[in-house]
């Protein structure tokens, strides 16, 4: 049988029909803590191979990492990024394993914001 326009089923159905009771419960969510990830100067590692990681790693445009590199440079480190604790972990360890493959000493590091 199916039900026309103008008839009705014989349990009601929708929204307001239900007996159940629904309780709300507020609750405070936080966002997570952010993680900087700095680049640390040294002597040793090329300017090209810094921008070259920051392109790679941190998605930047060559313009973006080769003015950031020349901030590690003159003032010793620069924040290259700020991300949640698992992504900062990997981006440091990402970093810091290729800078070993090429035998450069480059240092990147992370701390709570």
């Amino acid at each position: 049988m199916t039900i026309g326009p103008f008839m009705m089923a014989d349990t009601p159905q929708g929204p307001g029909n239900d007996s159940s009771v629904l309780t709300k419960t507020k609750s405070k969510t936080q966002r997570p803590p952010l993680y900087k990830v700095l680049l640390l100067n040294d002597d040793y590692t090329p300017m090209e191979f810094v921008v070259h990681v920051l392109e790679r790693f941190f998605g930047m445009s060559h313009a973006q990492s080769f003015d950031i590199m020349l901030t590690v440079h003159k003032k010793g480190l620069a924040v290259v990024g700020v991300f949640s604790f698992e992504v900062a972990e990997t981006k440091v360890a990402q970093v810091m394993d290729f800078a070993r493959r090429h035998q450069h000493p480059l240092q990147c590091t992370m701390e709570k914001e």
